[in-house]
């Protein structure tokens, strides 16, 4: 087994919450949601390819031969970037998501929700 094969159903299940928590009918809020996830992405991939590059070169972990598929950003392999992608998917919509329910209700006092 490969770890891509691991990857693709938590990019998947990441993925689908995302879309399901983006509140689509407020769009100025989920325009705001992907640009919070877009930057995560990018600034978790920094990290990842510097911290992970640095104990893979400390030779603290390696990934085993043939079960990667090859191709790497520093020293990582292109499959070590799909947990924090996970991560950047979900946590900015959970955030927006819970967020918005405690604005909406402190706009609605009657709201039972609250």
């Amino acid at each position: 087994m490969t770890y891509l094969l691991i990857s693709i159903p938590f990019l998947a299940g990441a993925l689908i919450g995302a879309l399901a928590l983006t509140p689509w009918r407020e769009r100025r809020v989920a325009g705001r949601q992907w640009a919070a996830t877009g930057i995560a992405i990018v600034v978790l991939a920094i990290l990842t390819t510097v911290f992970d590059s640095l104990m893979i070169a400390a030779d603290l972990f390696s990934y085993g031969h043939g079960h990667t598929l090859g191709p790497t950003v520093g020293l990582v392999p292109v499959e070590d970037f799909s947990y924090p992608i996970a991560a950047a998917l979900l946590a900015p919509a959970l955030w927006t998501r819970l967020t918005l329910r405690r604005r909406t209700a402190r706009k609605d006092p009657t709201d039972a929700r609250a």
